[in-house]
């Protein structure tokens, strides 16, 4: 099985710098923002992203807003949340947004890597049913069914 492809978003760079190390020698391959416009503007030139690690409290656009843009272009795209500042509010507001997870900040790595697999297995089991579902339809399309 491939490693996750994951986007590392946070506006600390200490932190983006030291995680990215982190994550790489687990083997997962990592793209990096650090900032939630940055964010978005990669993920569109990086249609293969399955899971974007995002910082709840950055300045400009905070994550939960990055999160609901995300939700809104990129449905399938897991996103797990990441905060030094967990509010329980917050908390339940990345839920219903669409939020994979919501883990504090510092987190155990081996947590964190995790729930990026889980994160990642959910979205490519969605992307297996799509893709089943569109064949589906051409075979019927064609009389094939």
């Amino acid at each position: 099985m491939s490693k996750p492809f994951v986007m590392l978003v946070d506006d600390e760079a200490e932190f983006i710098d030291t995680t990215t190390k982190r994550l790489e020698k687990r083997d997962l391959k990592v793209l990096t923002a650090y900032s939630g416009k940055d964010a978005l503007e990669k993920v569109s030139s990086n249609r293969n992203l399955e899971v974007m690690i995002l910082d709840v409290k950055m300045p400009g656009m905070d994550g939960l807003e990055v999160l609901q843009e995300m939700k809104k272009k990129y449905p399938l795209i897991e996103v797990i949340m990441l905060t030094g500042h967990a509010t329980i509010e917050s908390a339940i507001e990345g839920m219903k947004a669409g939020a994979f997870d919501y883990l504090m900040k510092p987190c155990e790595m081996d947590q964190l890597v995790e729930k990026v697999q889980e994160a990642a297995d959910k979205k490519r089991s969605q992307d297996e049913k799509i893709e089943k579902a569109r064949m589906e339809k051409v075979m019927a399309s064609r009389g094939l069914s």
